[in-house]
């Protein structure tokens, strides 16, 4: 039995996450601005009003799990708002996506990596969008940066955790059906999750920074 940190579990990926962690036995800690009925459901504990963006807050956070070891700490909240091209997009939104998306994760590590334990694991739920190789369209200014962003944040963050043996694995979970794609996406939710569980359980040091696919193919940076 593990015990697995996940923000921003409330619904979407990040639920069912916690849903078949907690299925097959694991302690699920879940960071959550607004705690919904679902993840409530799971028997996850819960630790509610943070804002992966603010600083005081997950200091709270962190001092509420003093003395906890997280084996697992899987950076899942983000946020998708600018779905324009260059002459409608939102710049004020684009700043919120980098906020939450790149220095959310960012934060997060800098506050909970000194709880994990030695040759734990850090997963970032990236996604193929952050991918420069594969961009082929003028939209999602925000989203698409905060994710190639978010990339360098893992990479760097291998380099840093190395010497503790903590590996650090960059995900894209596949185009899902949840809230955030309007139900759009060919993919369930717990199919996604179930691949992410699986591409983590297998990371180790010889496969630490990879970005990998929720099928566990290997994506172009």
């Amino acid at each position: 039995m593990a015990t697995i940190c996940i923000t921003g579990p409330n619904r979407g990926i990040g639920l069912e996450l916690a849903r078949q962690y907690r299925m097959r036995g694991d302690d699920v800690l879940a960071v959550v601005r607004v705690p919904t009925p679902e993840i409530s459901a799971t028997g996850a504990e819960i630790f509610s009003g943070v804002d992966v963006s603010n600083e005081q807050q997950l200091a709270r956070l962190t001092r509420e799990l003093s003395g906890r070891t997280i084996d697992v700490l899987i950076n899942n909240a983000g946020i998708f708002h600018d779905r324009n091209g260059l002459a409608e997009l939102s710049l004020d939104a684009v700043r919120k996506e980098v906020e939450v998306n790149t220095i959310g994760p960012l934060a997060v590590a800098q506050a909970l990596s000194p709880l994990l334990a030695d040759g734990g694991k850090l997963a970032i739920v990236s996604s193929n969008l952050g991918s420069i190789e594969n961009c082929s369209r003028p939209s999602g200014y925000g989203y698409n940066l905060s994710k190639a962003g978010v990339n360098m944040v893992g990479k760097m963050l291998s380099i840093h955790l190395a010497p503790r043996n903590i590996a650090v694995l960059l995900l894209h979970p596949g185009w899902v059906s949840t809230d955030m794609t309007s139900h759009e996406g060919p993919v369930s939710a717990p199919e996604s999750a179930a691949g992410l569980i699986r591409e983590i359980d297998a990371l180790s040091m010889d496969t630490t920074a990879a970005f990998r696919s929720w099928e566990g193919a290997d994506l172009p940076w």
